[in-house]
Order: C-alpha cells, then structure tokens, then sequence
C-alpha cells in the first residue's frame, strides 16, 4: 500500500482486484460528504485505472470517479469485492453482473426466529414514501417497482437471533436489508431497516457481510472468491452463543 487505509487483497491478476472490504468505509462518493472510499484507495494504489469504468454523474454536473468499480457494498457491510483493472474485465463482469451469472453469499445476524430452514422473499422494491435513504416493497413502496429475489438459509438458531445465508438473486440497493425487514426480521444494528429496535453492543455495526463472489475472469476460468468472516462477526456470534 502506498498512503491512506489498508485493504486486504484476496485475489489479483492483470484483469481484476478482488479486495476483503472493511465495514465503515463507503465504495465511492455520494456527493453530499468528503471521506476516504474504497475509490479513492483504488487511485492511490492503482492510478493506471483511473478511466477504467463509468462515473457517477450528480445531478449538477459533478463527476464521481469510480475506477474498475463494477458492483458496491453499503458503507457498513464487509466483505468480498471485485474491481475491474481494465476495460475488457469492466465490460465482461458487468455483463455478468447484468445477466445474473455472477453468484453472491452474505452471512447475517437477523433478530427474531425463522420456521423454516430454507426460504425465497420474492418482492418487488421501489423507493420509500417517508426516508429518501430507503427502499421498500409493497403498499409502503413508491414509484417503479423492480423485480428483486432472495434465496435464504438457517445456519444457527439462537434465541432472540437468527445466522443466516443469503443469495440474492437480483442486485437492488438494500436488497437484502429490505427484504429481511419485510418480513420481520430485519438484520442487527441496521440503522435504517431496524431502527427501532436496539443495536446490540456486541455487534456495533450492520451484522451483514459478502461472504463469497463466483464469477468467470477474462480467458473463461470461473473462479469462487472468500472473505473469511471478520474477527467482528465472530466475536458477536460467539456473544449470542453465551447470552
């Protein structure tokens, strides 16, 4: 690393960057704060990349550099992402992304208990009518209402608490948060989905985290990506087991 924060690399070739994202810190600008972001470390330790992708354009005009940025993370979830080193890999792993071929793992700590091992939440999202930060489905939802779907499954039954697997199928913002709010469960300490119910000091963040990315690199080889659960994640499940 050459300045600023150190993100641990899983996996690189000349095509990608597979990072291990630390939770607390944001993918790239939003426009609204200054912070350090998974972008700006890109151009400090990648700065060949800078043009490689596409930019958020704000709504007056500023430009967002996202160098290589194919997919985000919120700010508070951890785990394993892929950052394209060229146009080529850009191109190709977005294509990926847009046709689903991509397979996504997270590990969460939801609140409450699940009946049944295995489940799908098949819900629509759109904006919500009360937080400009927030999504929501049904008759809570506004505007265009877009197709999302979560496959999940029970890892371990606590008693107030719930380990999960989550494969989201679709790619919305929030998907997984939303969807787990809808039902009830919604995952510890999310400040916008659990927000009235209180943040455990044993976790202190979203207890969300990418667990694991499939994808085919540049040449055709599929490779699967880990990011081992943080030391975080697992001081918190080790709390639940002696409460």
């Amino acid at each position: 690393m050459k300045k600023g924060k150190k993100i641990p690399i899983i996996f690189e070739n000349e095509d990608v960057l597979v990072i291990d994202k630390p939770a607390g810190i944001s993918v790239h600008q939003d426009g609204r704060k200054e912070e350090y972001t998974i972008a700006e470390w890109v151009l400090e330790n990648y700065p060949e990349i800078k043009e490689v992708g596409e930019p958020l354009i704000l709504e007056d005009g500023r430009k967002i550099l996202r160098p290589g940025i194919v997919h985000r993370l919120d700010k508070d979830t951890s785990g394993v992402m892929v950052v394209a080193k060229n146009e080529r890999a850009f191109n190709l792993l977005k294509g990926q992304f847009q046709d689903r071929k991509i397979n996504k793992s997270y590990r969460a700590i939801a609140h409450g208990k699940f009946k049944d091992d295995n489940g799908i939440i098949d819900k629509p999202i759109g904006r919500s009518g009360s937080d400009f930060r927030a999504k929501n489905t049904g008759r809570y939802a506004r505007g265009e209402m877009r197709e999302a779907l979560t496959y999940y499954k029970v890892l371990k039954r606590f008693d107030d608490y719930t380990l999960l697997e989550l494969r989201p199928k679709t790619g919305r913002t929030h998907q997984i948060r939303v969807h787990l709010k809808s039902i009830s469960r919604p995952i510890v300490c999310d400040g916008i989905y659990g927000k009235s119910l209180r943040c455990p000091e044993w976790m202190g963040r979203l207890a969300l985290h990418a667990y694991s990315l499939e994808f085919t690199l540049p040449g055709g080889e599929k490779r699967t990506f880990i990011s081992p659960m943080p030391k975080d994640f697992e001081a918190a499940l080790d709390k639940i087991r002696g409460l």
